[in-house]
């Protein structure tokens, strides 16, 4: 293997025997070319190498070699490309990231065989770096906005069940309406609003699909004329205990969209989001 000094004064290789002797035969070096033998020190004229006597007998005529050095590299484009990628794995979400490592290392390993006509190896070096960094950081980024997503869907299916509880609300003054202003029986409430409440749907939590009635209905209303029960009065309360529940705090089961606060409909139409301490001091009796 050799080094040799390009026409521009700058050191390039080592390149092998071979290529050297292509070069001469191209007429990119000549016998004046400056070289340095793998192992040695010391640089000295191409032509002063006896392994190389008979290419320059041949080509002694040979033209200078031309502007800008012999063995001027190439740079490149994966190793350009990995960086590119690398960086906008920023904006990808490390999508790109993955490439663009692949292809710094693919670029690091031809840019190394390719004894000189390839440069860049610092641009793939950067590339594989930055894509390395970016898909360390997806793991992290994804810890970060786990809470941020759970929290999003708690509000979100809060929202749902509050939405709910004011229809179902709204089905019983509906009903009361149209049976001389007396809420339902106890025994069963669910069946008896149905139609008015529109939809099964209405009866469940969104975080609880497979209950098909998410809430209970306060006992001591049954069958009581509107002007008879306190506005303030529990309506409706969350539970599991199924479809037509009936009865006081004892049917009381929070729901899992909130580990802190429930959901309470009121005889009035009214509904609340209470903190889980406020919820047996509330007014249960007409």
């Amino acid at each position: 293997m050799y080094k040799i000094i390009g026409a521009d004064g700058r050191e390039y290789g080592p390149v092998s025997a071979e290529q050297l002797r292509e070069w001469l035969n191209q007429g990119r070096v000549n016998a004046q070319t400056q070289i340095q033998p793998e192992g040695t020190g010391n640089w000295q004229a191409l032509g002063a190498l006896p392994e190389f006597a008979g290419e320059l007998t041949t080509h002694s005529a040979a033209p200078p070699p031309a502007p800008g050095g012999p063995v001027k590299a190439k740079t490149s484009g994966m190793a350009i490309a990995s960086l590119v990628l690398g960086i906008l794995g920023l904006v990808s979400c490390g999508a790109t990231a993955l490439i663009g490592l692949v292809l710094g290392i693919v670029a690091m390993v031809k840019i190394k065989n390719s004894e000189g006509r390839l440069s860049g190896n610092g641009l793939a070096i950067a590339g594989t770096v930055v894509s390395g960094v970016f898909l360390l950081l997806i793991p992290i980024q994804a810890a970060m906005l786990l809470p941020a997503l759970a929290k999003a869907k708690e509000r979100a299916q809060t929202i749902n069940c509050v939405n709910h509880v004011k229809q179902l609300a709204l089905a019983v003054r509906i009903y009361a309406s149209d049976n001389e202003d007396r809420f339902p029986s106890a025994d069963n409430w669910c069946d008896a609003i149905r139609s008015e409440a529109g939809t099964d749907k209405v009866f469940q939590c969104p975080s609880d699909p497979n209950l098909r009635c998410a809430f209970a209905y306060n006992r001591k209303l049954d069958g009581l004329s509107e002007d008879e029960i306190h506005p303030q009065t529990v309506l409706f309360f969350e539970s599991d205990a199924g479809w037509n529940a009936a009865g006081g705090p004892e049917l009381f089961s929070p729901h899992q969209h909130s580990r802190t606060s429930v959901i309470v409909g009121f005889a009035d139409g009214s509904v609340q989001q209470l903190s889980r301490a406020k919820f047996e001091s509330l007014r249960w009796d007409p």
